[in-house]
């Protein structure tokens, strides 16, 4: 199972998104975690090694803080920003798509 983690001002904002991507999880027979954290959250997620996160996606209004979060965490996860598009369409097939790409 991979873990899918976004990263938002309050965490709310992308939990549409998750259940979006989680129904095209499920449609895939993708086996995934997927759930959404505000970004004061994110390290204490990130740092837990029983856990660990496959890939940190940033929500466009937090794209600020995109060096930041690379700088801590680029060597040990892929992290990037998820398409201001997608994002607004609330398209969860193409950021979890996105997700399994920086994934490998």
């Amino acid at each position: 199972m991979k873990r899918i983690m976004l990263a938002c001002s309050a965490g709310m904002s992308t939990s549409l998104l998750v259940t979006k991507m989680e129904k095209a999880a499920q449609a895939m027979g993708y086996d995934a975690d997927i759930f959404a954290v505000s970004v004061s959250e994110a390290d204490t997620y990130l740092g837990d090694s029983e856990k660990p996160i496959d890939v940190l996606l940033l929500g466009p209004q937090v794209k600020y803080m995109e060096a930041q979060f690379k700088e801590k965490w680029a060597e040990k996860l892929p992290v990037e920003v998820i398409d201001m598009r997608d994002y607004g369409m609330m398209d969860g097939e193409a950021v979890l798509k996105r997700a399994i790409e920086l994934i490998g």
